[in-house]
Protein backbone atom coordinates (compact mmCIF):
# COMPACT_ATOMS: atom_id res chain seq x y z
CA UNK A 1 0.00 0.00 0.00
CA UNK A 2 1.29 3.52 -0.74
CA UNK A 3 2.21 5.72 1.94
CA UNK A 4 0.01 9.03 1.93
CA UNK A 5 0.80 10.05 -1.67
CA UNK A 6 -1.61 13.54 -1.23
CA UNK A 7 -0.14 14.14 2.16
CA UNK A 8 -0.55 17.73 1.11
CA UNK A 9 -3.62 17.64 -1.41
CA UNK A 10 -5.66 20.00 0.75
CA UNK A 11 -2.57 22.69 0.64
CA UNK A 12 -2.26 22.89 -2.63
CA UNK A 13 -4.67 25.20 -4.22
CA UNK A 14 -3.36 28.13 -1.87
CA UNK A 15 0.59 27.20 -2.74
CA UNK A 16 -0.65 27.04 -6.16
CA UNK A 17 -1.69 30.61 -5.94
CA UNK A 18 1.20 32.05 -4.03
CA UNK A 19 3.75 29.70 -6.39
CA UNK A 20 1.94 31.55 -9.38
CA UNK A 21 2.97 34.64 -8.10
CA UNK A 22 6.68 33.80 -6.88
CA UNK A 23 6.75 32.71 -10.26
CA UNK A 24 5.67 35.67 -12.08
CA UNK A 25 7.86 38.17 -9.92
CA UNK A 26 11.20 35.78 -10.38
CA UNK A 27 10.44 35.41 -14.22
CA UNK A 28 11.25 39.61 -14.71
CA UNK A 29 14.81 38.96 -12.44
CA UNK A 30 16.35 36.39 -14.57
CA UNK A 31 15.99 34.48 -17.82
CA UNK A 32 16.51 31.18 -16.13
CA UNK A 33 13.43 31.25 -14.00
CA UNK A 34 11.19 31.86 -16.51
CA UNK A 35 11.28 28.45 -17.45
CA UNK A 36 10.75 27.18 -13.85
CA UNK A 37 7.77 25.12 -13.57
CA UNK A 38 5.49 27.05 -11.31
CA UNK A 39 4.06 24.95 -8.36
CA UNK A 40 1.02 23.74 -10.36
CA UNK A 41 2.67 22.74 -12.62
CA UNK A 42 5.12 20.46 -10.16
CA UNK A 43 1.89 19.57 -7.96
CA UNK A 44 0.19 18.29 -11.33
CA UNK A 45 3.01 16.01 -12.11
CA UNK A 46 3.04 14.45 -8.98
CA UNK A 47 -0.51 14.21 -8.78
CA UNK A 48 -0.16 12.44 -12.19
CA UNK A 49 3.12 9.89 -10.74
CA UNK A 50 0.76 9.34 -7.95
CA UNK A 51 -2.45 8.21 -10.06
CA UNK A 52 0.22 5.99 -12.44
CA UNK A 53 1.76 4.47 -9.33
CA UNK A 54 -1.49 3.61 -8.20
CA UNK A 55 -2.15 2.00 -11.43
CA UNK A 56 0.49 -0.27 -11.17
CA UNK A 57 -0.87 -0.99 -7.63
CA UNK A 58 -4.06 -1.60 -8.53
CA UNK A 59 -4.81 -5.79 -8.65
CA UNK A 60 -4.61 -6.37 -11.36
CA UNK A 61 -2.56 -4.33 -12.54
CA UNK A 62 -4.68 -1.51 -14.62
CA UNK A 63 -3.36 -0.07 -18.36
CA UNK A 64 -3.74 3.59 -18.37
CA UNK A 65 -5.55 2.85 -21.78
CA UNK A 66 -8.53 1.34 -19.99
CA UNK A 67 -8.66 3.59 -17.01
CA UNK A 68 -12.43 4.10 -17.07
CA UNK A 69 -14.68 6.80 -14.52
CA UNK A 70 -15.21 3.86 -12.44
CA UNK A 71 -11.14 3.29 -11.57
CA UNK A 72 -11.29 7.41 -11.10
CA UNK A 73 -13.99 6.64 -8.56
CA UNK A 74 -12.02 4.26 -6.76
CA UNK A 75 -8.91 6.13 -6.72
CA UNK A 76 -11.03 9.40 -5.16
CA UNK A 77 -12.38 6.75 -2.39
CA UNK A 78 -8.70 5.99 -1.53
CA UNK A 79 -7.65 8.80 -1.02
CA UNK A 80 -10.02 9.18 2.18
CA UNK A 81 -7.85 7.20 4.05
CA UNK A 82 -5.76 10.63 3.85
CA UNK A 83 -8.13 13.28 3.90
CA UNK A 84 -7.61 15.93 7.07
CA UNK A 85 -11.32 17.11 7.11
CA UNK A 86 -13.84 16.21 9.76
CA UNK A 87 -17.22 14.90 8.08
CA UNK A 88 -19.69 15.09 10.53
CA UNK A 89 -22.35 12.09 10.49
CA UNK A 90 -25.98 12.90 10.67
CA UNK A 91 -26.78 11.58 14.25
CA UNK A 92 -23.11 13.78 15.57
CA UNK A 93 -24.67 16.32 17.52
CA UNK A 94 -21.97 18.54 15.96
CA UNK A 95 -23.88 17.80 12.44
CA UNK A 96 -24.29 21.09 10.13
CA UNK A 97 -21.83 23.40 12.23
CA UNK A 98 -18.82 24.80 11.00
CA UNK A 99 -16.95 25.42 14.10
CA UNK A 100 -17.11 22.53 16.39
CA UNK A 101 -17.32 23.22 20.18
CA UNK A 102 -15.49 20.19 21.07
CA UNK A 103 -13.86 17.13 19.23
CA UNK A 104 -16.37 13.97 17.64
CA UNK A 105 -15.47 10.74 16.53
CA UNK A 106 -16.68 11.47 12.72
CA UNK A 107 -14.05 10.53 9.54
CA UNK A 108 -11.67 12.47 8.34
CA UNK A 109 -12.37 13.14 4.27
CA UNK A 110 -10.49 14.50 1.63
CA UNK A 111 -12.09 17.93 1.39
CA UNK A 112 -14.53 18.77 -1.79
CA UNK A 113 -12.18 21.38 -3.05
CA UNK A 114 -9.11 19.68 -2.67
CA UNK A 115 -10.95 16.76 -5.02
CA UNK A 116 -12.17 18.84 -7.30
CA UNK A 117 -8.52 20.46 -7.79
CA UNK A 118 -6.80 17.40 -8.16
CA UNK A 119 -9.14 15.85 -10.93
CA UNK A 120 -8.86 19.34 -12.66
CA UNK A 121 -4.81 18.50 -13.09
CA UNK A 122 -5.37 15.05 -13.77
CA UNK A 123 -7.76 15.64 -16.25
CA UNK A 124 -5.10 18.43 -17.84
CA UNK A 125 -2.45 15.95 -17.27
CA UNK A 126 -4.00 12.94 -19.17
CA UNK A 127 -4.61 14.89 -22.19
CA UNK A 128 -0.85 16.21 -21.93
CA UNK A 129 0.07 13.05 -22.41
CA UNK A 130 -1.05 12.08 -25.08
CA UNK A 131 -4.97 11.42 -24.07
CA UNK A 132 -8.07 11.71 -25.90
CA UNK A 133 -9.88 14.12 -24.72
CA UNK A 134 -13.13 12.09 -25.60
CA UNK A 135 -12.17 9.36 -24.01
CA UNK A 136 -10.37 11.48 -20.60
CA UNK A 137 -11.38 9.05 -17.45
CA UNK A 138 -11.44 12.60 -15.42
CA UNK A 139 -13.77 13.97 -17.28
CA UNK A 140 -16.28 11.54 -16.99
CA UNK A 141 -19.81 12.00 -16.05
CA UNK A 142 -19.62 9.77 -12.89
CA UNK A 143 -17.10 12.07 -11.87
CA UNK A 144 -18.60 15.01 -12.12
CA UNK A 145 -21.74 13.33 -10.47
CA UNK A 146 -19.59 11.71 -7.46
CA UNK A 147 -17.70 15.26 -6.77
CA UNK A 148 -21.08 17.08 -6.67
CA UNK A 149 -22.51 14.87 -4.19
CA UNK A 150 -19.34 15.43 -2.06
CA UNK A 151 -19.59 18.86 -2.41
CA UNK A 152 -23.83 18.85 -0.84
CA UNK A 153 -22.71 16.28 1.83
CA UNK A 154 -19.73 17.98 3.33
CA UNK A 155 -21.90 21.30 2.90
CA UNK A 156 -24.78 20.13 4.77
CA UNK A 157 -22.28 18.23 7.37
CA UNK A 158 -19.91 20.69 7.74
CA UNK A 159 -22.59 23.93 7.97
CA UNK A 160 -20.97 25.56 4.79
CA UNK A 161 -21.75 26.88 1.70
CA UNK A 162 -19.46 26.68 -1.84
CA UNK A 163 -21.77 28.35 -3.79
CA UNK A 164 -20.03 31.45 -5.59
CA UNK A 165 -20.56 34.58 -4.37
CA UNK A 166 -22.81 36.61 -6.76
CA UNK A 167 -21.27 40.59 -7.40
CA UNK A 168 -23.64 42.90 -6.65
CA UNK A 169 -25.13 45.18 -9.24
CA UNK A 170 -25.28 48.70 -8.61
CA UNK A 171 -28.85 49.48 -7.89
CA UNK A 172 -31.06 51.25 -10.57
CA UNK A 173 -31.33 54.83 -8.62
CA UNK A 174 -27.20 55.43 -8.44
CA UNK A 175 -27.06 54.11 -12.37
CA UNK A 176 -30.03 56.91 -13.08
CA UNK A 177 -27.92 59.38 -11.14
CA UNK A 178 -24.99 58.78 -12.28
CA UNK A 179 -26.25 58.65 -15.74
CA UNK A 180 -27.63 62.28 -15.27
CA UNK A 181 -24.59 63.71 -13.81
CA UNK A 182 -22.94 62.29 -16.32
CA UNK A 183 -25.19 63.92 -19.08
CA UNK A 184 -24.85 67.13 -17.47
CA UNK A 185 -21.89 68.95 -18.74
CA UNK A 186 -22.95 71.61 -17.73
CA UNK A 187 -24.19 71.68 -14.42
CA UNK A 188 -22.29 73.41 -11.52
CA UNK A 189 -18.99 72.03 -9.94
CA UNK A 190 -21.23 72.00 -6.33
CA UNK A 191 -23.61 69.32 -7.84
CA UNK A 192 -21.13 67.65 -8.93
CA UNK A 193 -18.98 67.67 -5.90
CA UNK A 194 -22.01 66.74 -4.03
CA UNK A 195 -22.63 63.38 -6.44
CA UNK A 196 -18.87 62.47 -5.56
CA UNK A 197 -19.18 62.97 -1.70
CA UNK A 198 -22.46 60.80 -2.18
CA UNK A 199 -20.34 58.22 -3.94
CA UNK A 200 -22.45 57.62 -7.16
CA UNK A 201 -19.53 58.77 -9.89
CA UNK A 202 -15.72 58.44 -9.74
Amino acid sequence: MMMDPFADIETSQSENATGNSNNSTSAGTSSSAASTPSRYENQKRRDWNTFGQYLKNHRPPLALSRCSGAHVLEFLRYLDQFGKTKVHTPICPFYGHPNPPAPCPCPLRQAWGSLDALIGRLRAAYEENGGRPEANPFGARAVRLYLREVRDLQSKARGISYEKKKRKRPSQQHLSAAAGAGAGSAAPAASVLDAIKAGVVL
